[in-house]
């Protein structure tokens, strides 16, 4: 395979040409954060439909929904969310495109999605789609004749090495143009892929679509990325005409790119050009959010740094979470985790100033011995996201807009307050043990009545003390 990098003179010329990119590096001390995501992960259109009112209730504002684009299925697949014998369904089915069309047997039809955005907009809650241009299913003989011939035939649907599968995840040139996890690489940077995969984003967005979560965005590469000659690629611009800097063939984004929310998964590890990648988009806290649950786990955050964001972003262009559906449903990195450790955790992450957080709504009936619960694909979750903390900081991270956080622990590591000006703060005890809360804060004198349980807490000359059940979370208000 011949492989070229660009040089920092073309580079830079690429960057000029495009015109100038975003700083989403450099952070803005007074930038707050306000927006709340659900993630309606393997719920169906009607499903989120019928729960708007309750989603809008608990102060989200916003829902990313799994992928809807047309996707591998396989006979009797589409009842399970998981099915160890492989006949009945399995979530990673969803996350393997065989076209660039709206409606699949997951979500539902194009007609069922328009309902959706209808009950989106009574609300005010904008949708954010998960779209995954990297790669298709596995069983490209599933892809469809119509995605085939709109890039050019089978030779140019994917990159010269493209289905070969990663060996190394930190070399960029196998991250970027083999196959990640296995699944095909396509070659998106061959122009008549682009302008059949905008056409579907131009559909979305004709929708209400307010945004996308892009999957495997680091498998995507940026301009100091190996270009794949061999695939007849000149420059990796694949993310210049995605976020509508430059059109292709005569199709471009359909709206102006700065009125959109959207955030790659760009999982954090070595050799990840984060920067780079802030020229384009959002990105994910992936790193915090391990540290967070190894603090959940341990039930302190003694010796674990919970105030830096971890991250080269400026964390107000980060999307954070204390799970995702990867850490949930793939390794099950923290589907062991309680419900109550997931919420004081929610309760933290969304107290503070910066980051878009994302709530991963578990399956219904979940526990942590049975992790698909009643296993019905395209069903609602549980009802953790409407629990009254969770909707309580939801309403409090609001309020907030405009007052700066002041992140204090405890010396025990147990007990998080995170104080926003003097107007408000969180209490979370993340321990299994009740604590005494006696930490500086920023709220004037006087007594302090949680806005759930109407627990009381005083503050006297800069000090707020009271009493923290165990993994227990209180929002206070002045």
């Amino acid at each position: 395979m011949e492989i070229k990098r660009l040089s920092i003179a073309a580079l830079t010329a690429a960057t000029i040409a495009t015109g100038v990119a975003k700083d989403r590096v450099t952070h803005n001390p007074d930038a707050t954060n306000t927006d709340v995501i659900l993630h309606a992960w393997s719920w169906n259109f009607p499903a989120i439909a019928d729960n708007m009112k309750k989603i809008a209730d608990a102060g989200f504002t916003m829902v990313q929904t799994s992928p809807v684009q047309h996707c591998y299925s396989p006979e009797g697949s589409g009842k399970k969310i998981f099915d160890e014998n492989v006949t009945e369904g399995n979530w990673y089915y969803y996350y393997q495109p065989t076209d660039w069309k709206i409606g699949n047997y997951i979500v539902g039809s194009r007609d069922q999605m328009k309902q959706m955005m209808d009950s989106a907009a009574k609300y005010n809650i904008k949708v954010i789609v998960d779209v995954l241009p990297n790669h298709t299913a596995f069983d490209i003989d599933a892809v469809s004749d119509d995605f085939y011939k709109a890039v050019g035939g089978r030779d140019r649907m994917f990159h010269s090495e493209g289905l070969k599968p990663v060996e190394d995840y930190n070399n960029r040139l196998q991250c970027t143009l083999w196959g990640s996890g296995a699944l095909p690489d396509v070659n998106t940077e061959n122009p008549d892929f682009q302008k059949y995969y905008m056409e579907f984003v131009n559909d979305l967005l004709s929708l209400g679509v307010k945004g996308f979560r892009y999957d495997t965005a680091k498998h995507i590469g940026v301009h100091s990325d190996p270009v794949d000659a061999a695939s007849g690629v000149k420059e990796n611009d694949f993310w210049d005409v995605a976020t509508g800097r430059k059109s292709v063939k005569g199709v471009k984004l359909a709206v102006p790119y700065d009125s959109l929310f959207v955030y790659g998964e760009v999982l954090q590890d070595k050799n990840v050009p984060e920067a780079e990648y802030a020229e384009y988009f959002g990105q994910t806290a992936s790193g915090y959010g391990h540290l967070l649950r190894e603090a959940l786990e341990k039930g302190t955050a003694k010796g674990i740094d919970l105030r830096g964001w971890h991250h080269t972003s400026a964390p107000e262009y980060l999307t954070t979470w204390v799970e995702s559906h990867d850490t949930y449903a793939n390794a099950h990195e923290s589907a062991h985790l309680t419900d109550d450790q997931i919420r004081a955790g929610w309760v933290y992450l969304t107290a503070r100033q910066n980051g878009t957080p994302l709530f991963f709504s578990r399956p219904a009936g979940s526990t942590r011995q049975n992790y698909w619960g009643d296993n019905v694909l395209g069903a609602a979750g549980n009802d953790e996201f409407t629990h009254p903390e969770v909707a309580a900081v939801n309403k409090f991270r609001r309020k907030m807009n405009g007052q700066k956080e002041d992140v204090q622990i405890s010396d025990n590591g147990s007990v998080l307050l995170v104080n926003r000006g003097r107007k408000g703060a969180a209490v979370v005890n993340i321990s299994t043990l009740s604590n005494q809360v006696d930490l500086p804060t920023t709220l004037p004198d006087g007594t302090y009545k949680d806005v759930v349980y109407g627990k009381e807490f005083k503050v006297k000359k800069g000090r707020l003390k009271g009493l923290a059940a165990p993994t227990r979370s209180y929002i206070l208000t002045k």
